[in-house]
């Protein structure tokens, strides 16, 4: 299959995917022209342009103000047509770290009270169509919006998919933990908004038995996490998982911590409703000041499994919404019946080393303690990372084995856990390899790279990621694969077991690897 051409390729998937494409041709609305559907919780009017229904800023729940800002989600109702022209404003949030703001997806709104909204592409005339829904990341502290060029769904309405794109809360809006009966409120959102999906996408022309999650690293978290949530279960039938995994949760003990911690630094009671009274600027200061902490000086004691994950607001598991470790329910067949695909770039942690220069400036006990807190023998490891890296820096061996602990293991190990378990749902796994020519050539397959060819949305506002001419046949490649994925379980190539481990490479020519990470599978064994 791999042997066609891109756009021979994207031909047949708009064939199978976009059976609806073909009603286009007697209804297709002018363009500009503005259109109106009717959802359970009023009507909408969207836009049509060039044969791509874009409907944007569509409540999915009430806005969480005050105290409601650390509650549940409620469905949003109103009266009459509302328009859905602009995107709804962001969650509050803190400003994205300076050091990867450039490269980051750039938005297209700011923060805002009424910011549980979702936006959709669909093609004009559609029906039954596949429908995905896009979970955007921001390490659950940032972000959180479907707001951004690199999102933007006409790529994926062109090849007759429906691209609905969330928002969500995150930081302590969306993942305070009190033990208080209410928890992973963020988490509640995204399920908030796949029921909104359930209910009203048959009336954009989408088919609600033939849904699929997807996101990128914390999106891609939330998905994996997704795969074990009971309350999520027969919401979605596929999901993709970019960058993500199904181990880095928070302990119920540890996610206490950091909630009283944030009261206190507000000089509050550690309460909901304390919490809720304080202006969101103050929240904001808080989240920062506590930010400050993890970054200078953590006490352990306090921070727990943070330490590892840098991520002090992200799912917990509290019982009853995440009941347990996401990647040992999946294994225990939570998810047996939903078709994953699963995958990593090939240097990731470079985003996060590169840019700052800081890959330069890495001492070698900052690269032996990493390991050692990884509960990994440090002499044999190093031995082992300097023979797969010949000729790397302290600073690059350092990204390897973050990259390998954060997100390649948990990718495989995801794939592994799922093609394991019993059930009707498939299995795949792909690994991004092209390197980006940014910073001399040293981002490489950085985290994130992979996106816009996803979203088929190369251009000038991911520039400074891709650099000036990221290859178009590539974004075909890997978007087809998406489209094809979405449409039928199977991206293209051969599924994942757990003996062959077939893994697509994409690269400027996609190729079929058998067991790409088979030493390092291998080195992190019962530990990773």
């Amino acid at each position: 299959m791999w042997e066609d051409t891109s756009m021979q390729r994207r031909d047949m998937l708009v064939g199978t995917a976009g059976a609806g494409l073909a009603a286009l041709a007697g209804k297709a609305l002018a363009a500009d022209s503005e259109a109106s559907v009717a959802t359970a919780g009023g009507s909408v009017r969207g836009r049509a342009v060039d044969g791509v229904l874009v409907f944007k800023g569509i409540p999915f729940a009430v806005a969480p103000v005050g105290e409601r800002l650390f509650l549940p989600p409620v469905p949003a109702r109103w009266d009459g047509v509302r328009d859905a022209l602009e995107f709804g404003p962001k969650p509050p949030q803190a400003e994205y770290p300076p050091m990867v703001q450039p490269l980051i997806p750039p938005e297209l709104t700011a923060a805002g009270e009424d910011c549980l909204t979702l936006n959709i592409w669909a093609p004009v005339g559609g029906t039954d169509l596949p429908v995905m829904v896009w979970i955007p990341g921001g390490m659950f502290e940032y972000h959180a919006t479907g707001a951004s060029p690199w999102y933007d769904g006409t790529g994926f309405a062109r090849d007759g998919v429906i691209l609905v794109s969330i928002n969500y809360r995150v930081g302590a809006a969306g993942f305070l933990y009190l033990d208080d009966g209410i928890a992973n409120v963020g988490l509640l959102d995204q399920i908030a908004a796949l029921e909104w999906v359930r209910t009203n996408i048959a009336g954009f022309g989408g088919d609600p038995g033939n849904v699929t999650i997807f996101g990128e690293s914390a999106g891609g978290l939330s998905v994996g996490t997704l795969l074990a949530v009971p309350q999520a279960k027969g919401l979605f039938r596929r999901a993709i998982v970019e960058s993500g995994g199904g181990q880095h949760v928070l302990t119920p003990s540890t996610a206490k911590r950091i909630g009283v911690r944030l009261a206190a630094l507000l000089g509050v009671e550690p309460t909901r409703a304390a919490i809720g009274a304080v202006p969101v600027e103050k929240l904001i200061e808080a989240q920062n000041a506590l930010r400050g902490e993890l970054t200078a000086a953590p006490d352990p004691q306090v921070w727990g499994e943070v330490l590892q994950t840098g991520l002090p607001w992200s799912p917990v598991i509290d019982g009853s919404v995440v009941p347990g470790v996401p990647l040992n329910l999946v294994r225990a067949g939570a998810s047996a019946d939903v078709d994953l695909l699963s995958g990593f770039n090939a240097e990731e942690w470079r985003l996060f080393l590169v840019p700052g220069g800081a890959i330069d400036q890495i001492p070698p006990p900052a690269l032996a303690g990493t390991v050692a807190g990884f509960g990994m023998p440090v002499e044999p490891t190093l031995a082992a990372y300097a023979q797969l890296h010949p000729g790397a820096s302290t600073g690059d061996l350092l990204a390897a084995v973050m990259t390998d602990w954060y997100w390649r293991l948990p990718a495989l190990r995801l794939a592994e856990a799922h093609a394991a378990a019993a059930g009707t749902g498939t299995t795949h796994m792909y690994e991004f390899a092209w390197r980006s020519p940014q910073f001399d050539g040293r981002l490489g397959a950085s985290h994130a790279i992979e996106i816009p060819f996803v979203f088929d949305t190369l251009g000038a506002h991911a520039e400074p990621l891709l650099g000036a001419a990221p290859p178009q046949g590539l974004a075909d490649a890997v978007h087809a694969a998406w489209v094809a994925f979405a449409t039928t379980g199977d991206p293209g190539w051969a599924a994942f077991d757990g003996k062959r481990r077939a893994t697509m490479r994409f690269d400027t020519t996609p190729a079929l690897i058998d067991d790409p990470l088979a030493k390092e599978r291998a080195l992190w064994e019962g530990v990773r």
